[in-house]
């Protein structure tokens, strides 16, 4: 008996339905059955389906000898289902990855419920993804498993089958079966949630609910729309089965004019001959159900109101005008936003003509984020060795209160934020300040790039149009000529950068500034945030930062991590961080050794409080490697990131320390002790060399002392191997016994050629 019993009805999608039953069998939680039904779909569906069924044995294809419908033809899956739950998904949607690990482990969290409730997203042909506006109600905070009169705002989310996984023996002991027509969910969806003993709800995006141009079901005018007053029918018609269910007549009316409301009013779904008549069958229906004397919410009762009487020209003509304030509305805000964008460019023009302020200095990191990095690094020396220069900090309100308590905070895009770009003297950021800059005579800007380069960027990008994202190659060199001086790491970065980005600048090849928190903390830093992430005494604290991957249209993780802690035992644990750019954790695993960090404000304090980097193509490696702690590669298509991104470094012939081409590879190398024996050590001293020659925790000061400060006489770079990082505060990183570490089956050997 499997887990899952995941239905996928198959009608007209041949498109779309290779990506479909894809996304369920690549799920990490393989515990299911695929039951595809073929709805004597006159495309490709059947023998797409069969294809998958003869090369995996959890699929089964079913052929229905005539076209059904799609309420038929999940009934005819259900009634082959051996599940413990049903898993309902149409044929052009998708499962998100690890949806079903997901979903288990919340079911087993909260006791087996009847039905768990899940999150979806919107996704459109332009890539864009869009979440469900109403998951505030899937929250998982109180008791679970709960009845649906303990959440009502359930019944605010959209009712469709494919959001919820429902216990088999729950749906067959009460008899749900979807009815023939269209809005088949419709007197199913209610009925479950009503009848249910337990539910509960998982606030995660399990489904991508795919927007179609053209050929879906509810965006092709016909009479089929019609259906939905039989279908609110049988749904009321339960209702009064059971006296019991009497008290959610009035928000179940609530709901069917809200719905009716929306049929009628989408051009896509009635024929204009059909509109009378669908108005007549609505005045009907809102007649027949309206709960006198029940609270209908003020922006609604106009709506039911008119739908109640029928009164369809009147409709028609409050929407028009409503559309006319729309539109108005649109137009002033836009209006008003372009007299704002012109005020605050004829105010920048104005702050350019007075002076400048040589005791001002504005910090800034990439995309308004919060205070840190090699412009946090520089801000902090600013303020220790020039403390007669007043910085400021500009970042999005939501990130302000990381930013010291002596640094001003500007917000992008305020009178205020052009005052300063345009008066002070210093400017400092590690990508670009802001389009609209224009650089003054007497102003000096410090770029500080985002890291020793691995990757291509800049000129070298024109190589690699997967990863350039649209590069602007003028606008790149116009901004490259402002900058005054650019911070480099090492020799490589220096070479890269006045290659990849020409221009007049001065390299000032001083190291890392942020890498000198590195070279300051004590254990006594380190243990307190290794307390602050929960991090026990005597665990090994793997920190995994995989690198953005440009050619995905969808980012996942290399690495199944509840898999890696479970293989390698309780000894370690994983804080994993996702790329900025990613847009959401790297796992959802609930685990107790997996601790998602990827909204944490400072890598640097997560390097501090790890004892071990995992990456594949991250530049924090050369961060990380000032550390002078184990650096592991989890070489993930290495051969596909470099012939689309293009890479400096041959991490083959050079790496920072043991590699592993894949899970087993992996997990070998932790469990027998290579991430941190001699070898590994060898490599990372050599990489150290090359890279971080001068992190040795006065770099920041450097850069004040020459630039603002006009010092020629630097201190000297403290050597390699005089240098005290601060010590990793787990317990001993021998190699630890192998009996206690479970092994993976026939790992293969780690070659001294990787």
């Amino acid at each position: 008996m499997p887990r899952f019993s995941v239905i996928v009805p198959a009608y007209q999608v041949q498109a779309y339905l290779h990506e479909c039953l894809d996304s369920v069998l690549s799920q990490s939680y393989p515990d299911l059955e695929l039951i595809v039904v073929d709805d004597c779909s006159p495309d490709a569906c059947g023998e797409i389906a069969d294809e998958f069924a003869a090369r995996d044995p959890r699929v089964r294809a079913v052929h229905l000898p005539r076209n059904e419908g799609l309420g038929p033809a999940r009934n005819a899956g259900t009634e082959r289902a051996t599940g413990d739950y049903l898993v309902f998904l149409d044929g052009d949607d998708t499962l998100t990855p690890d949806a079903l690990r997901s979903i288990a482990d919340r079911i087993k969290e909260t006791g087996e419920p009847d039905v768990l409730v899940y999150d979806y997203a919107r996704t459109y042909v332009t890539g864009e993804t869009v979440r469900n506006r109403a998951a505030a109600h899937l929250r998982e905070q109180g008791p679970a498993p709960f009845r649906l009169a303990d959440r009502p705002g359930l019944i605010e989310l959209l009712m469709v089958a494919w959001n919820k996984a429902v216990r088999r023996e729950f749906a067959e002991r009460e008899g749900f079966a979807f009815p023939p027509g269209h809005y088949e969910d419709t007197p199913w969806s209610y009925p479950v949630l009503m009848a249910a003993e337990s539910i509960a709800t998982l606030d995660r995006v399990c489904v991508h609910y795919r927007q179609r141009r053209r050929g879906s079901i509810l965006h092709t005018p016909s009479a089929r729309h019609l259906d939905v007053f039989a279908q609110y029918d049988r749904l009321f018609a339960y209702v009064e089965s059971d006296p019991e269910l009497a008290r959610w007549r009035p928000v179940l009316f609530r709901r069917m004019a809200d719905h009716l409301a929306t049929v009628f009013t989408r051009p896509d779904r009635l024929p204009p001959s059909l509109r009378a008549e669908f108005v007549r069958r609505a005045r009907v229906h809102c007649r027949r159900y309206r709960v006198p004397g029940a609270p209908v919410p003020p922006a609604a009762r106009l709506r039911h109101a008119l739908l109640r009487l029928g009164l369809r020209r009147t409709y028609g003509a409050l929407r028009l005008v409503s559309a006319l304030r729309r539109r108005t509305l649109k137009g002033s805000t836009a209006l008003l936003g372009t007299a704002r964008a012109a005020a605050l460019r004829l105010h920048y023009r104005i702050q350019r003509r007075l002076p400048l302020r040589a005791d001002r200095a504005v910090f800034a990191a990439d995309g308004g984020r919060g205070y840190g990095g090699d412009p946090g690094a520089l801000e902090e020396a600013f303020r220790s060795f020039a403390p007669h220069v007043r910085t400021a900090w500009a970042a999005d309100p939501a990130h302000h209160h990381t930013v010291p308590t002596g640094t001003r905070r500007l917000t992008p895009g305020t009178a205020a934020y052009w005052t300063a770009l345009a008066r002070s003297r210093y400017l400092v950021h590690h990508t670009g300040l802001d389009a609209g800059l224009v650089k003054r005579r007497g102003q000096v800007v410090i770029q500080t790039q985002a890291g020793t380069p691995l990757r291509h960027l800049g000129l070298d990008l024109r190589e690699h149009p997967a990863a350039d994202r649209g590069t602007d190659v003028g606008r790149l060199l116009e901004t490259a000529d402002t900058w005054d001086h650019v911070v480099s790491a090492n020799r490589h970065s220096t070479l890269t950068w006045e290659r990849v980005y020409p221009g007049r600048y001065t390299t000032l090849e001083y190291g890392r500034p942020r890498t000198d928190v590195f070279q300051r903390a004590t254990a006594a830093d380190v243990a307190r945030l290794r307390e602050t992430l929960g991090i026990p005494e005597g665990t090994v604290a793997l920190l995994y930062a995989p690198a953005y991957r440009d050619y995905r249209r969808t980012q996942r993780a290399g690495l199944d991590l509840e898999d890696l802690v479970t293989r390698l035992g309780p000894r370690f644990m994983v804080l994993a961080r996702a790329h900025p750019r990613h847009g959401g954790p790297l796992t959802t695993a609930r685990h107790d050794r997996i601790v998602d960090v990827t909204g944490h404000p400072s890598v640097e304090k997560l390097c501090l409080a790890s004892d071990a980097l995992i990456t594949d193509f991250s530049e924090l490696m050369f961060d990380y490697a000032a550390l002078d702690r184990p650096i592991v590669i989890h070489a993930d298509e290495p051969e596909v990131f470099e012939a689309v991104c293009g890479t400096y470094v041959d991490l083959r012939s050079s790496p920072p320390g043991a590699v592993a081409c894949d899970a087993d590879e992996l997990v070998g190398v932790l469990a027998g002790g290579q991430w941190c024996g001699p070898r590994s050590d060898r490599l990372r001293a050599a990489f150290r060399e090359r890279f971080c020659p001068y992190d040795d925790g006065r770099v920041a000061e450097r850069v004040v002392r020459r630039v603002v400060l006009g010092e020629t006489d630097l201190p000297p770079v403290v050597p390699l191997a005089e240098r005290h990082p601060a010590p990793s505060a787990a317990a001993a990183l021998s190699r630890p016994p192998l009996a206690t570490v479970p092994q993976p089956a026939g790992p293969r050997t780690v070659t001294d050629s990787l």
